[in-house]
């Protein structure tokens, strides 16, 4: 099982991601703000339950890759972190703009559950982003790595349903906050840019 360093270093990381506004966060708002914080909310669980999704096709995709080999797998993690350093490099040096929550039409809370499910599931970058991530926590001395890897996108999936769930419940106030301070667009992808690159820092300063 994960260690509690690790889990603790994990959760610091995404919950890191998670405080700086991204497509995920400016959705969740426009429907609160729209649809109220019960469409928010529930369009923030679908979001959660679409990386969910994600966090499992990682874990038997990278659980069939580690029966096949134990190389393999290594191979993969040292990709995932170029692929993490080259994300982050990329955020840092991006000219971001402003940010702006996009609005949309009024729908049903059961409505934007089932859309946000589908539009997270069918982010490429999401499934590049797990992939890429999550085999970054694995350590061969806590176990299977299959076990890990379930814990891992479980704890992401679950810390995405909090989050965004308050970030539903204070969308008014939020939105406010994002459209007083237009900088915010321009600074987190330096922010971002750090995350990435100190996550693949830390990997390659720990295998030393």
């Amino acid at each position: 099982m994960i260690d509690f360093h690790t889990l603790i270093t994990y959760v610091a990381v995404v919950l890191g991601l998670f405080l700086i506004p991204g497509p995920a966060v400016l959705m969740v708002l426009s429907r609160a703000t729209t649809g109220g914080r019960g469409v928010g909310i529930a369009t923030g669980l679908g979001i959660a339950t679409g990386d969910l999704v994600h966090g499992a096709m990682a874990t038997f995709g990278l659980s069939a890759i580690l029966m096949t080999s134990a190389l393999a797998f290594e191979i993969v993690k040292y990709a995932g972190v170029a692929y993490l350093v080259y994300l982050g490099i990329r955020a840092f040096f991006e000219t971001s703009g402003s940010l702006s929550i996009p609005r949309n039409g009024v729908i049903t809370a059961s409505r934007a559950f089932r859309q946000a499910i589908l539009t997270e599931m069918l982010n490429p970058k999401t499934a590049l982003f797990f992939l890429a991530f999550l085999p970054q926590f694995v350590r061969p001395e806590n176990g299977s790595a299959i076990a890990q890897l379930a814990v891992l996108g479980l704890v992401f999936a679950g810390m995405s349903a909090a989050y965004t769930s308050l970030i539903a419940l204070g969308g008014t106030a939020f939105a406010r906050l994002i459209g007083r301070h237009g900088t915010v667009g321009r600074w987190q992808g330096k922010v971002v840019g750090v995350i990435y690159i100190g996550l693949g820092a830390r990997l390659a300063l720990q295998q030393r």
